[in-house]
């Protein structure tokens, strides 16, 4: 199969399209594709015959709205309707996953979230002033934390990071109390002292 450009004019939109992109994720893809038209070079918009868009809805319809006049195809001409009917959905399912450790650290998270990716942000801060005085809640409360498993963050230096993150990871998996580990150790280290 083999791109070629066309007048956007030419390609019509899925009408069974089951996937969209709305408000501010949609005018990320259309800030995207006027910032990186060649993204659509390497990710042509899948059409069949008919010129109806199998693969990529959303991106040429941003396309329009980035006033691009020319988009490159690919015309997928040997898929039997129930083929394309499944590629339309293949087409959009998200099989992977984020390592969003590795988002963390080596990505700027500002042009992540531009780039249209939800990222973790800091909670807002909430106003609690509203239980002062409420011991009944205060005893409701600790009696709903009872058996609840609490975390600690613990920081690690760069270079101890990916070991550390290994070894939580080895334990884990063989269903091992890391936090039960941990406190072993520190009482050991403690009664050196």
């Amino acid at each position: 199969m083999k791109t070629i450009t066309v007048k956007i004019s030419e390609v019509k939109a899925n009408p069974n399209n089951p996937r969209i992109i709305k408000d501010d994720k949609f005018q990320k893809l259309v800030a995207s594709i006027k910032e990186l038209p060649q993204m659509l070079q390497l990710r042509p918009i899948v059409v069949n015959e008919d010129m109806v868009v199998l693969g990529g809805n959303m991106r040429i319809k941003a396309s329009k709205e980035a006033g691009l006049k020319e988009v490159p195809i690919i015309k997928a001409t040997d898929l039997s309707e129930e083929q394309q009917r499944a590629f339309i959905i293949k087409d959009n399912v998200g099989f992977g996953e984020w390592d969003w450790d590795a988002l963390a650290n080596e990505w700027d998270a500002e042009l992540l979230v531009e780039w249209g990716l939800d990222v973790w942000k800091a909670p807002t801060e909430v106003d609690y002033s509203i239980l002062d005085g409420a011991d009944e809640l205060d005893d409701l409360i600790s009696d709903m934390a009872n058996g609840v498993k609490k975390a600690i963050q613990i920081e690690f230096e760069a270079e101890h990071y990916e070991e550390a993150y290994e070894l939580v990871k080895f334990w884990r998996e063989r269903k091992a109390y890391v936090g039960g580990m941990i406190m072993e150790y520190l009482k050991a280290e403690k009664e050196k002292l």
